[in-house]
């Protein structure tokens, strides 16, 4: 086992270091964020001024501002079902390429619990009226105990011995 040659203490040190540095450029970059939008809202929103303005002004420009937020609620419309449509395309094509890659079509399948008698109406349907025993179609098989006769070993090496023994070890055999 490879030894880190860090101490634990120290890497802690670093991790908590590391966290706030990184907090720290968090902070800088929503505060930099901030002021962009102020700066691209006031490009392009500039501040109204109402005093001085006669009835028919007002009017002429509450029908502008209108006129604006037609415009922008329709590019807004049309930015978001492009991005549905666009959504829905990735996600077509991503199954096609779970398609190519597989080269089979994965249906949607529904986990289902059924028991083994309602299994098997539905597969031999009317054939099947009364309920197996799948345990008593099972084949048992019985042991049979081989069992050799206690001799006393000095006897069969001497009648194995020779040519005799021999002999009967190959007449065994066949």
């Amino acid at each position: 086992m490879r030894r880190s040659k860090i101490t634990a203490s120290r890497r802690l040190g670093l991790k908590i270091r590391l966290l706030k540095s990184a907090a720290s450029m968090l902070e800088i970059e929503k505060e930099e964020k901030r002021l962009e939008r102020e700066t691209t809202l006031n490009e392009r929103v500039p501040p109204l001024q109402l005093s001085g303005l006669s009835m028919q002004e007002l009017q002429d420009l509450c029908k502008d501002m209108h006129h604006k937020i037609d415009v922008i609620d329709e590019e807004r419309f049309d930015v978001g079902s492009k991005v549905v449509k666009n959504e829905r395309e990735i996600v077509e094509l991503n199954q096609k390429i779970m398609e190519i890659k597989s080269k089979l079509k994965r249906p949607n399948l529904k986990r289902v619990r059924i028991s083994a008698e309602a299994m098997l109406n539905v597969l031999l349907g009317a054939k099947h009226r009364e309920c197996f025993d799948f345990k008593a179609n099972l084949k048992t098989v019985k042991k049979e105990e081989e069992k050799e006769e206690v001799t006393d070993w000095r006897k069969n090496v001497e009648a194995m011995s020779g040519m005799e023994g021999r002999k009967k070890i190959f007449d065994a055999g066949q």
